[in-house]
């Protein structure tokens, strides 16, 4: 079985460790768990992870947020995936800080690279890992918040909820999506 798991983000260091990048975030730290390293290659930077006979493709899309679904679709058909081992990371304002979703579909919820992703595979059916981000920000700083660094408390929880996403995506892949929700919604 073969799944892609694509973390949204932004490429180039201004973007890096911000909040709009937990993403790639999600996939830096499962690829250094795992001794795997990504390559650049089209649309994106892709890893290969292996886990209980299930290959996980991890994809880093280089088309910015906001185009993700260019990239998606893209390394979909290249690795003949389907829709239903599809799941995007993405950030999350409408959830308190490190607060995970795990959903087997729906809408874009405002983010502009689910927006792209829809768009893009004309459904909204395929699972998406909301990570919380909180929405601790002045009316009309949306985008300088989901830009900023993360805050000292933050930094020292991510960690663990980093981790935690690993679990779900191991669990998307071997238990599904209900199952995995089941588990790890009610956490919080």
């Amino acid at each position: 079985m073969k799944y892609l798991v694509a973390g949204l983000g932004n490429i180039g260091e201004e973007y890096q460790d911000t909040r709009h990048n937990i993403g790639f975030m999600i996939l830096d730290a499962l690829a250094r768990a795992s001794n795997i390293s990504f390559s650049d290659m089209r649309y994106g930077s892709v890893a290969e992870y292996r886990y209980k006979g299930r290959i996980f493709v991890l994809l880093k899309p280089s088309t910015y947020v906001n185009l993700s679904g260019k990239a998606v679709n893209y390394w979909m058909q290249k690795e003949s995936i389907e829709i239903s081992n599809l799941l995007v990371l993405i950030d999350e304002l409408a959830l308190p800080f490190g607060t995970l979703r795990l959903r087997p579909r729906g809408g874009d919820g405002g983010h502009n690279g689910l927006t792209s992703v829809i768009q893009v595979l004309g459904t909204q059916e395929f699972a998406r890992l909301r990570f919380g981000v909180g929405g601790d920000f002045p009316y009309g700083l949306q985008i300088e918040y989901v830009l900023g660094k993360w805050s000292e408390n933050e930094v020292r929880e991510l960690p663990d909820k980093i981790t935690t996403c690993h679990d779900i995506i191991r669990s998307f892949g071997t238990a599904g999506v209900e199952k995995t929700m089941n588990t790890f919604n009610s956490r919080g």
